[in-house]
């Protein structure tokens, strides 16, 4: 009663170790997650071959596919030996493999794992990486495929394994496109390690353009050319705070950053009402410089780390989107804002908010309408109009005019219309005419 899992290699026979060549010496039948592999046609004569090919044939999804293969296996393991043979190195990309070693586990079988060459080492030689020198990152390309955002460091290189078909490489190519420009080259390296390993370089925008997909097919994407990543940027702060850094960087603290940051909040508005893009980007650049500098203080004092505060607004989002990471169903907005109350008043231990709690430096507009937001009693056009007709008359033109002010503002907050935006916009547009009439006399 045993398991053996053997790696067939990348698909040379050469690349075979002498451990797997004994292994095929002895044994007399062997399983093989597919037939699809250029070592297969190498194996010994007097093997009894066996493949799990009649599963990819009968299924699409491929949990399900090495589900079935790693009950098969577990089972025949249980009933006495069986040798099970896989593309690479066992461990790499495998997940029949990973199923099988759990399976195993629970029932007590004993497995002996026989690593081969991975698809990495012949990729690696195949393009001259070091991956301890230069870094590697290695996704599967399923995976990556299914990403709304991919989860890569864009300052390391990147080895996205198993784009077996053009429409893999198409979702692929869609998330790579949120972080990379069109125009990076990337690499197509199929069959690497073997007689037939072809490389075909591309732009990322063409990478579906290309006849060059099979299950021995890797994806190269080198770094960009400058620092991208927030882990990049997140070094640069750290260099600065450091004590062969920046002397300025080093004297900053938590308040001596603070009016630095409203002012940089004020200028990302400000971009976002000119609608001027590329400084909007300039200034959320300098937004993010704030966050990861204040971070960057607190954790020096062991207060908190970036990481803290990654997971921190990750499980928030997560937590408070039931509809979208759970089984909650939700008929519209309405039902998802009664949900998020729900939850928020939930992580408030089950308490009720009774008091509304607006941070100090808030302008007043956004005051007002934040406060008509959790009042049950909204002013209509007809009462502004009556107050602003009282203005006139008060003994307290300033109270009177507050109350006609938190009014519209109130009112813009039952048509969501920012009052702040529509104010400053309003007040542009005066400005420009002002301008205008001094430059024509």
């Amino acid at each position: 009663m045993s398991i053996t899992i053997l790696g067939l290699g990348p698909g040379d026979p050469q690349a075979l170790t002498l451990e797997a060549r004994d292994a095929l010496a002895q044994a007399g039948e062997i399983y093989l997650r597919t037939r699809e592999h250029p070592t297969v046609a190498a194996l010994p004569h007097h093997l009894t071959i066996h493949t799990y090919d009649y599963l990819y044939e009968a299924n699409s999804d491929f949990d399900t596919i090495y589900t079935a293969i790693a009950g098969d296996v577990a089972t025949r393991g249980e009933q006495g030996d069986i040798l099970y043979a896989v593309p690479g190195n066992p461990l790499f990309g495998e997940t029949s493999v990973h199923k099988i070693l759990a399976q195993a586990r629970a029932k007590n079988i004993p497995v002996r794992v026989i690593p081969g060459l991975s698809f990495v080492d012949a990729t690696c030689v195949a393009l001259g990486l070091d991956p301890l020198a230069q870094g590697l990152q290695v996704v599967d390309a399923t995976d990556l495929a299914y990403d709304h955002f991919p989860q890569l460091d864009q300052d390391e290189p990147t080895l996205v394994g198993q784009v077996y078909s053009r429409a893999v490489a198409s979702d692929c190519k869609l998330t790579l496109l949120v972080t990379y420009p069109p125009d990076h080259s990337v690499t197509l390296v199929d069959a690497a390690g073997t007689p037939g390993q072809t490389m075909t370089t591309l732009p990322l925008e063409e990478l579906d353009r290309s006849d060059s997909f099979g299950l021995l097919t890797t994806l190269y994407v080198p770094p960009l050319a400058r620092i991208s990543s927030l882990n990049g940027l997140a070094e640069i702060v750290a260099h600065l705070r450091s004590p062969e850094g920046c002397p300025w960087d080093r004297e900053q603290t938590h308040e001596s950053l603070r009016a630095g940051f409203l002012e940089e909040a004020y200028e990302v508005l400000e971009t976002l009402d000119e609608g001027d893009m590329p400084h909007l980007r300039e200034e959320l650049g300098d937004m993010l410089l704030h966050v990861l500098l204040q971070t960057q203080i607190a954790e020096e004092a062991s207060e908190f780390t970036l990481s803290d505060v990654v997971a921190d607004i990750a499980a928030k989002l997560i937590r408070r989107h039931p509809h979208v990471f759970g089984s909650v169903t939700v008929s519209g907005t309405e039902e998802i804002i009664a949900n998020w109350d729900k939850i928020k008043e939930k992580e408030r231990g089950g308490k009720k908010r009774v008091a509304v709690s607006l941070p100090r430096g808030l302008p007043a507009l956004a005051q007002a309408e934040k406060i008509a937001h959790h009042r049950k009693v909204k002013p209509s056009p007809s009462e502004i109009a009556e107050r602003v007709e009282k203005l006139t008359r008060a003994r307290s033109r300033d109270k009177a005019l507050g109350e006609i002010l938190y009014a519209l503002a109130a009112f813009a907050s039952t048509k969501h219309i920012d009052a702040e935006s529509a104010l400053r916009a309003a007040a542009t547009r005066e400005l420009n005419h002002h301008n205008q009439e001094v430059s024509d006399e």
